[in-house]
């Protein structure tokens, strides 16, 4: 017979968890004792639950593999409720762990006690109250495996004091070997019709393509189609961004260059498209006919209803159409190149603006300029997504982490701190406006106690810059939205980290240079013109690519 919370440790160990992120409370402390013997599983103490969510999801983000954090009851686990959002509309395996008074016995009445399962219930894939220690190996499986399983997303288990105090004789369960199923040999054949029948078809490569890691495939049938492509930002960098094909990123909603060569064609495939993300086309009857190649059906919804639809294995699905297709010489894709011509032609002398404070352009190509290849930046929320979806070009998968599902603020310094963690080896940045970055500012100090390499690099514009913009754009006052900031540098080097300042668009790039080739955590305090934000995003683009 071992103790209960000894039986959860090795039943997360035989699923090869590396690290739990958390804060533990009183409630986990047996959990906490069984950890500390653990010499598979390393505890990661964060200042806050949402920061620990946020870790794990990213975690799962980048092996497919399940992240798992810990909190205690009440307002621990109410603090993971935004990160598992995050991992569930995300598409990140990630599994919250939460203690609960004893369920048998308590003296305390109602002290600390909600339904966490039930508040967990609809943004989770799966939640679970232990009940008897006997059950925890077949629950933690059955979580873990939900989990990982298309689409993934977050689970929970909550471990009551006196379950986890239980002894039992069950041992783990071990993991299953499984492949995922592969798409109907006539579903292939009337996608290749319908490609082969078309007249300026395009791909769009979207966040279940990034997940399946569908890149070499997607990139042997683009050389054998020439079939120009597209993606979501949660397919930014499945194919290198560099090829001749590309036709850029839908992050605006509508109008964009992009739209315009979505809209000038005739057949769309989307590869692992979710409706979580708005749709880079509009679809209406009669329109083109839209192809949907994923792991499962299409969620129809009044923005997506595809004519056919090729269901299982992403990567497999495109390695058959490939096989089958015949390029017939009759597709025409240079309207269609066209576009992503003018785009960058639009670009170029706005990135080469050297204002200060400085001009987003400018700003994107200067973080491109500064990181190798392999380099990840991981994007808090605000109005510099759309700068950075438009104009960093992306070169290798899960490069760009950003988040277009939630689009929560207050995930990109966990994010990288993550990705840090799990590539030592590789330059990571986060990129933060001032009003996200002080959701979580507190990690800092896990950062440097951890020893991590990153950058922090914060847009300060003294306001909340996206919602300002919208505003603009609907034609309302200026009002409700700007704030002060700490000093940044000061605040930084108070968590014993590195503060710089940037003064000039030439100071920069250097700092970039220094805080990538210099270890330690550095914060970069960056401010930011955004004053053209409403021209250039709401009229300029718009009315350029509808002259095309």
């Amino acid at each position: 017979m071992k103790k209960a919370s000894d039986l959860f440790i090795e039943c997360l160990e035989e699923e090869g968890v590396e690290y739990i992120f958390g804060v533990p409370g009183e409630e986990n402390l047996d959990f906490l004792d069984s950890l500390s013997r653990s010499t598979k599983i390393k505890l990661i103490l964060t200042r806050h639950e949402q920061g620990a969510g946020f870790m794990a999801a990213t975690y799962g983000r980048h092996t497919g593999k399940t992240g798992v954090c810990l909190a205690t009851l009440g307002p621990g686990a109410t603090n993971f409720v935004t990160a598992a959002a995050y991992a569930q509309l995300g598409g990140m395996p990630m599994m919250m762990i939460t203690g609960q008074k004893p369920i048998k016995k308590s003296k305390q009445g109602r002290f600390q006690i909600l339904d966490v399962v039930a508040m967990m219930g609809p943004i989770t894939k799966f939640t679970h109250q232990m009940a008897s220690s006997d059950n925890i190996p077949s629950r933690v499986r059955e979580a873990i495996r939900l989990a990982e399983e298309e689409k993934p997303g977050a689970v929970h288990i909550e471990l009551p004091e006196d379950i986890a105090d239980e002894h039992t004789d069950s041992t783990p369960l071990k993991r299953s070997h499984v492949r995922r199923p592969t798409a109907d040999v006539k579903s292939i054949r009337e996608a290749v019709k319908a490609l082969e029948e078309a007249t300026s078809p395009v791909l769009v490569i979207g966040a279940g393509a990034n997940r399946t890691m569908t890149s070499r495939m997607l990139l042997q049938f683009i050389e054998k189609t020439g079939i120009p492509f597209l993606t979501t930002q949660l397919g930014k960098g499945v194919i290198d961004e560099r090829h001749p094909k590309f036709l850029g990123c839908a992050a605006l909603s509508a109008g964009d260059f992009v739209h315009r060569a979505v809209e000038a064609s005739d057949c769309i495939v989307n590869l692992g498209h979710d409706v979580i993300e708005k749709p880079p086309f509009f679809m209406k009857q009669g329109g083109p006919t839209v192809i949907h190649v994923s792991t499962k059906t299409a969620e129809v919804d009044p923005v997506y209803f595809p004519d056919i639809e090729v269901i299982g294995d992403i990567a497999n699905a495109v390695w058959q159409i490939k096989e089958d297709i015949v390029p017939n010489g009759g597709w025409k894709v240079d309207h269609l190149l066209a576009y992503r011509q003018a785009e960058v032609a639009h670009t170029a002398p706005l990135a080469e603006d050297a204002r200060f404070p400085i001009f987003p352009p400018h700003l994107v190509q200067s973080v491109r300029d500064a990181m190798p290849d392999d380099g990840i930046i991981c994007l808090d929320n605000g109005v510099y997504k759309i700068w950075f979806a438009r104009g960093y070009t992306a070169y290798r998968p899960n490069t760009v982490l950003l988040d277009n599902a939630l689009a929560t603020m207050g995930a990109g310094l966990p994010s990288a701190m993550m990705s840090a963690m799990l590539y030592p080896g590789r330059k990571v940045m986060a990129i933060c406006g001032d009003g996200g970055f002080m959701m979580n500012s507190q990690e800092m100090e896990t950062a440097v106690r951890l020893g991590l390499n990153i950058t922090v690099l914060i847009l300060n514009d003294n306001s909340y810059g996206m919602i300002r913009w919208k505003q603009a754009n609907m034609g309302f006052k200026d009002w409700g939205l700007t704030y002060g900031n700490p000093d940044f540098v000061k605040y930084a080097e108070a968590y014993g980290a590195h503060g710089h300042r940037v003064e000039s668009a030439a100071h920069l790039k250097e700092l970039l240079a220094h805080t990538r080739d210099t270890p330690g955590v550095h914060l970069i305090d960056c401010p930011v013109d955004y004053s053209e934000n409403d021209q250039i995003l709401n009229t300029d683009i718009k009315k350029l690519s509808k002259e095309l």
